[in-house]
């Protein structure tokens, strides 16, 4: 006979009838273990929830109601024609400029201003803010100087501009040129002093050289900046415009509103700074165009 002895602090499995019998109803019937996992709903923001407008018309819903609130104001007499006229006068006057061939003359003639003012303005600040970004000696030749003169308000030189230029097209692009130049310099000149100087080490430690490190690191980091400054000199070659062709102008859009000024036919002057305002507002529209083309490497919060 032989005896198995089971090893110290080890129990031989009970095979009892009733063994059995607990080890069937334990299996029909569920102890108090853990309960099943529920199904869970995923969570969706608040603003998935709700019925979604298309973005276009979100945005021209603002203006929408401010020309009807107009055309109210004008209907019932609390505006009246000869403060401000009423959406559809102006309306008839556009159409009219734009039959006798009036009004695509003169905007031909400010957007060439605008594009001459625009191009020299760039050249003259952005060259500048290079010069004064990515040399020291640059900056203290420059910086203080572009400092002092921005300080001084543009519209305040056109007599000088007037008695170096004479009053043809030179003194009226000057304007405009003097506008665009200084917005450009400090968001160009910020955007350079701004790139993460880790970046310029990283460059270094890859052996780059001093003219990869601009072209590679500097100016792709200054571009956001760059971008931003346009938008800002767009904005001010408008106004810096209609300053501009107060001088003396035989044509354009501000010679327009002077010939309307002395007539008092307020629906002309509002023609065409509506025509002033979707200009800038389509000039906006190029360069945030542009944003979206060459910073796509750069992603951002797009609101919610």
């Amino acid at each position: 006979m032989s005896i198995s002895h089971a090893p110290p602090g080890s129990r031989e499995p009970d095979t009892s009838p009733m063994s059995a019998d607990r080890t069937a109803s334990s299996d029909e019937v569920p102890g108090p273990g853990p309960a099943a996992a529920p199904h869970l709903e995923p969570l969706l923001p608040a603003s998935a929830h709700r019925t979604r407008i298309p973005r276009w018309l979100r945005r021209t819903t603002g203006p929408l109601l401010l020309l009807a609130l107009w055309q109210v104001l004008s209907a019932t007499g609390v505006l009246t024609a000869d403060v401000l006229a009423s959406p559809g006068r102006i309306a008839q006057v556009a159409g009219d400029l734009i039959g006798d061939g009036s009004l695509p003359s003169a905007m031909a003639t400010s957007l060439q201003r605008v594009a001459a003012g625009l191009l020299l303005g760039t050249l003259i600040g952005t060259g500048l803010a290079l010069l004064s970004g990515l040399f020291r000696v640059g900056e203290d030749l420059v910086d203080a100087s572009v400092q002092m003169l921005r300080t001084v308000p543009f519209v305040g030189l056109i007599p000088l501009f007037i008695i170096w230029f004479g009053i043809g097209e030179a003194p009226k692009v000057a304007v405009i040129t003097l506008g665009v130049t200084f917005p450009l310099y400090l968001n160009v000149y910020a955007g350079i002093r701004g790139v993460d100087a880790q970046l310029i080490e990283a460059g270094e430690s890859l052996g780059l050289s001093r003219w990869g490190l601009v072209r590679h690191v500097v100016l792709p980091g200054a571009l956001p900046g760059a971008l931003t400054g346009l938008r800002y000199s767009l904005g001010i070659a408008w106004l810096a415009l209609v300053f501009a062709e107060q001088i003396n102008a035989d044509a354009g859009i501000g010679f327009l509103m002077v010939q309307a000024r002395d007539f008092l036919r307020t629906d002309v002057i509002v023609v065409c700074l509506i025509v002033y305002a979707f200009l800038g507002l389509f000039a906006d529209f190029v360069v945030r165009s542009l944003e979206r083309l060459l910073l796509q490497w750069r992603p951002t919060f797009t609101g919610r």
